[in-house]
């Protein structure tokens, strides 16, 4: 059974009723970012019962050394550990000189958790009876500034209700963390210094081994019935922490408020040794706005994001909230702003997974930013790879091959590989072909083609390398064969011939062919100091297009699919409707053994070539392959309904477009995986975004022009998007009996729709 605590709402999300049991997956559920730092939704005064606590800034990383059994040539010699960083966000609260603990009080009344997500902010409210008899009421808000990307904001409120009080609140800073995900229980941080500076406190430290160098920070103001308090408070340190006391007699029904600001500077951004002076720049700046002018400008800046990129559904509240949660928790996460920084699985809400980029970002989240931002922001994330080209072909190098051949990694911080199962390290290497496909996908929807001479193309050269030395030729099939890989289906490993990564590999040496002549012809300076860089010849490249030429496809007459790889039809095909619900979900019910000799397929493979690839294939095509792997498709990847959500669409299969649709967007929410504790499902977040888009929506780009062929689930009223396509903002409409497109701006744009062309003028609906 899914979880169901959460209220629909249509712009918040929202937990009423304090349940214990509920407080870790809560933690993930509110978190909040603003794209430079973020943090799991933690209570501010102290808790002893069951918490994860998780406060993240972006980019900083441990190397913690590789743990296996065995030791193989090229294997990872780290698992890059998103870190737990120096927490900022506690203040311990005292009634009465009885400390403040929801674990341990007798009594929790009218609690409420509320994050906002149309401005940005996280609030508690809640009635409790301490031990010691004494009533309060407590409010609290607190949000990661975006226009102040260093700093974050609390307000917390106390209210005695049943006598006056004494009152005593406790700001501190805590570097005594440790990370929730270790291999070997290293401490990953040294402190350096711990100072104050009246009520100013800073902790230095610096991570082991990567050399980050980071100042924690923090500064408060007190208020009465919302008047400011000036008072000096008690100062206390150890040599891992840092805390202000203030303490106050308060009256019956008088409210006692604590600001306090918090955040940190980082030697990414600062010089290492200015790292306090830049954070008393920032505490001036934060206090000097004070709480609430921050929480205005937050509003408003939430609210610009929001103009471009929210989604309305009428109709179904659920749908509503959760597309709007999976676009609040994108955004929370990455905002373009830093050409260093990726997109984790987890953004901020949790370690599992490590390293801060998969192949997620280029197959999923890179046509989220495309559409919903500044065509600048997609770019930057292609250039990101760029920079790490030299890596990947030091990674590939450490695998066996040569020549400048590129294998991006499967996770990264720095471009190194740093995932270390082996499995999926040395044979999940279809990777490389969505980062090719990526910079296809960016120029078809953007027509920036400059990227492609200036820097895409070389990465481009990388994996045609790859691919041509990772195949070899069977004499037996008379075709060019790739042994020993995994698909994206993870439930099969050390596979024969997986037909999506033979596809993708074929197209990739055939796309890096076509940009050499274009490049060759039309951009000449370029390509000579490119073929200077990387050394290629013309044999060679004959000798790449002989490999994409002669690739073989496993196939089925029987069934006339393509098959998933060799030997999937020597597996015991029942289908996961056969099988028994008390089995699911496999990944944690059966035994690896067991799950590699089954069927059972953990996300879109085949299906996922299909998706990529759409107009290589017919419809009649997608349908076959789509009705025989879907029944095996067990969809334990975040990453899988979302494909099969745009493709059922797209086959006019409106009532599964929709309960995949579902099943992505409250994917989090609804707890399908019974694992949201452990943090939110990022990057698949984007699926959701293009399971509306591209799936009812059908927007593609056709003959250089934007298309849509659009659909509605029966369950909703209408729904609307945009898309910023080469600088028209375009508003679509989709109700149930026509559809209403108008263009922002001053000029007119073409589009497709339903195949037919149109032309829309701006402010001026066209209706469909």
């Amino acid at each position: 059974m899914n979880q169901d605590y959460i209220k629909p709402n249509a712009w918040s999300i929202l937990e009423e009723g304090f349940d214990a049991a509920m407080v870790k997956s809560s933690e993930s559920l509110f978190s909040i970012g603003n794209g430079a730092m973020g943090q799991r939704a933690n209570f501010e005064e102290k808790y002893s019962g069951e918490t994860f606590q998780g406060s993240y800034i972006a980019g900083v990383y441990y190397p913690d050394k590789t743990r296996v059994g065995w030791w193989k040539n090229g294997y990872p010699e780290y698992f890059a550990k998103v870190l737990n960083a120096p927490s900022w966000i506690g203040i311990n609260v005292k009634i009465n000189d009885e400390e403040l603990d929801l674990n341990t009080c007798k009594s929790v009344s009218k609690f409420k958790r509320e994050l906002n997500m149309k401005e940005g902010w996280l609030s508690r409210s809640f009635e409790a009876e301490l031990q010691n008899g004494t009533q309060i009421e407590v409010k609290t808000k607190r949000f990661l500034s975006l226009e102040l990307d260093e700093v974050g904001a609390i307000s917390y409120a106390v209210t005695p209700l049943n006598s006056d009080a004494k009152i005593t609140f406790s700001p501190y800073l805590d570097a005594g963390i440790t990370n929730e995900d270790t291999n070997w229980d290293d401490q990953f941080w040294d402190v350096l210094e711990v100072s104050q500076n009246n009520q100013q406190s800073f902790i230095q430290a610096r991570t082991m081994k990567t050399d980050f160098y980071t100042c924690t920070f923090m500064e408060s103001r007190l208020f009465i019935d919302g008047k400011e308090v000036i008072t000096g408070c008690n100062n206390q340190k150890t040599d891992k922490s840092s805390s202000c006391t203030y303490q106050q007699e308060i009256k019956h029904n008088q409210t006692y408020t604590i600001h306090k600001f918090g955040g940190y500077v980082v030697d990414r951004n600062h010089h290492k040794n200015e790292l306090v002076a830049a954070a008393k720049e920032v505490l001036n700046n934060a206090v000097n706005f004070g709480f609430e002018a921050l929480l205005e400008m937050q509003k408003q800046s939430w609210a610009k994001i929001w103009k471009m990129s929210d989604i309305t559904i009428e109709g179904d509240v659920k749908a509503q909230q959760g597309i709007r949660f999976n676009i609040f928790q994108l955004n929370q996460t990455y905002l373009g702003t830093d050409a260093t920084l990726n997109i984790g699985p987890k953004g901020f809400t949790g370690e599992k997974y490590g390293g801060s980029t998969y192949w997620d970002t280029e197959a999923y989240c890179i046509p989220f930013y495309m559409a919903t931002k500044d065509q600048s922001v997609a770019r930057t994330l292609l250039e990101y790879r760029y920079k790490h080209l030299d890596k990947a072909i030091e990674n590939a190098a450490k695998l066996g091959f040569t020549n400048g051949a590129a294998l991006y990694p499967m996770v990264t911080m720095n471009g190194e590989e740093c995932h270390n199962e082996w499995e999926i390290t040395f044979e999940e290497i279809h990777r490389n072909g969505a980062i090719a496909f990526a910079i296809y996908n960016y120029h078809r929807f953007t027509e920036d083609y400059s990227y492609i001479p200036e820097k895409g193309l070389e990465v481009l050269i990388g994996i045609a390398r790859f691919w041509h030395q990772r195949v070899n030729f069977s004499t037996d099939k008379n075709k060019y064969v790739m042994l020993g890989v995994t698909g994206p289906n993870e439930y099969e490993n050390n596979v024969n011939n997986n037909w999506y990564t033979n596809y993708i590999a074929k197209w990739c040496i055939e796309y890096a062919l076509e940009n050499i002549d274009i490049v060759k012809t039309d951009h000449i300076s370029d390509y000579i100091r490119i073929k200077e860089k990387a050394n290629f010849t013309d044999d060679e490249l004959k000798s790449w297009k002989k490999v994409a030429d002669n690739m073989y496809f496993p196939y089925s007459e029987k069934h006339n699919v393509f098959l998933q790889q060799d030997g999937f039809l020597d597996k015991e095909l029942i289908t996961v409707a056969d099988l028994d619900k008390s089995q699911r979900p496999i990944n944690q019910k059966w035994s690896w053994d067991r799950i590699l000799r089954s069927p059972y397929i953990k996300q879109a493979d085949t299906l996922q070539g299909f998706y990529m690839f759409e107009d290589h294939f017919s419809d009649a095509e997608l349908e076959r392959h789509f009705d025989f792997y879907e029944p095996f498709t067990v969809h334990e990847s975040s990453l899988s309904p979302c494909v099969h959500s745009i493709q059922a669409a797209k086959l006019d299969r409106m009532e599964q477009a929709y309960e995949f649709y579902l099943r992505t967007s409250r994917l989090d929410l609804d707890d399908y995986n019974h694992e949201v504790e452990e943090g939110l499902h990022i990057t698949s977040m984007a699926g959701t975004w293009m399971s509306i888009v591209e799936g009812f929506g059908g927007m593609r780009v056709v003959n250089n022009m934007l298309s849509f062929n659009p659909k509605i689930p029966k369950e909703w009223n209408s729904y609307s998007f945009k898309v910023n396509f080469r600088n028209h903002t375009i508003n679509v409409n989709v109700q149930q009996e026509q559809t209403f497109f108008e263009v922002e701006g001053t000029s007119e744009i073409k589009i497709l729709v339903k195949g037919e062309l149109k032309t829309v003028y701006p402010n001026n609906l066209e209706t469909v």
